[in-house]
């Protein structure tokens, strides 16, 4: 019997420094983060109202005036 290797259930999210972004255009931005891997990309106008849970997988961009702003993960 061979043993059980550990298998994450939750694929890691992309190794990639959010303040690449900053500073792009935001549909580029989202491309870009698309072509990188990661499966959830949210973009946002400042001031968004937004919940506070982490989800995996997701990069989140704040947008204003078509460039991003501000980057973060989660």
């Amino acid at each position: 019997m061979r043993p059980m290797s550990p298998t994450s259930r939750t694929p890691e999210p992309p190794r990639d420094a959010p303040e690449s972004y900053v500073g792009l255009d935001g549909d580029g931005a989202e491309q870009l983060a698309r072509a990188r891997g990661w499966k959830v990309v949210r973009s946002l106008p400042p001031g968004s109202i937004i919940t506070m849970e982490y989800l995996s997988g997701r990069i989140n961009f704040e947008v204003e005036d078509g460039a991003v702003t501000r980057c973060w993960i989660g």
